[in-house]
């Protein structure tokens, strides 16, 4: 697989060319919300507890001023990188996820976590120190609370390589309520590891992560 070169970039920046990227400050972690049905990336505030309100920009009706939730109570008491507070998904799935992201991560180097939620039933905050969560995380929020279940913070040296119309067109296709109504929610979870464990393992170039695919 080739090399991925990665840099860090404040969210509101474009990714930056070889030239001018040495200048640009490092970005801190976990700041790199996007989802949604839209064309665009949003911002979205950790501390609104983990992926569902929207800053007021996006024009969506997410519920706002929602108060941070850290329930370290809701973790499971050994590490996993799948958790499921909202009973999603079936211990036999929630297998073959922790497996492929063990894949992925061992291709890749990319972090993908998973957590299923029911907001405000979630450990919220608490999730950041359980994952240690950086630069090279995918934090995968499955909640279907305002409509799209799909939610992804995505960490800055992701944000390199990926493209942010990626994600917005990942929750649009697999995310949206008619299709997770029609399909269930485990089945949402599960078509998106598929399409991101793709996108991460395409070789670089200019149209890597064009397309939302389900395999490799």
């Amino acid at each position: 697989m080739a090399t991925r070169h990665l840099f860090s970039l404040p969210i509101h920046a474009r990714i930056a060319t070889p030239t001018t990227c040495s200048k640009i400050p490092k970005l801190t972690h976990f700041r790199n919300w996007v989802s949604q049905v839209g064309s665009k990336s949003m911002g979205l505030a950790l501390s609104t507890s983990l992926a569902l309100a929207l800053s007021s920009s996006t024009g969506v009706g997410y519920a706002e001023a929602k108060t941070g939730v850290n329930k370290p109570e809701l973790l499971p008491k050994e590490f996993t990188t799948v958790i499921d507070v909202a009973g999603f998904l079936s211990p036999g799935q929630e297998k073959r996820l922790a497996e492929a992201i063990a894949d992925l991560e061992r291709d890749t180097g990319f972090k993908l976590r998973i957590l299923a939620q029911n907001y405000p039933d979630t450990p919220g905050l608490a999730i950041k120190d359980f994952w240690q969560v950086d630069d090279r995380t995918i934090v995968f929020v499955a909640d279907p609370t305002f409509g799209n279940i799909l939610n992804f913070n995505v960490g800055a040296q992701v944000d390199l390589e990926v493209p942010r119309s990626f994600w917005s067109h990942l929750a649009g296709k697999y995310g949206n309520i008619f299709y997770w109504k029609e399909k269930g929610e485990d089945a949402s979870v599960e078509a998106a590891v598929n399409a991101i464990s793709y996108c991460l393992k395409e070789p670089i170039g200019p149209n890597n992560c064009s397309e939302v695919k389900e395999s490799y």
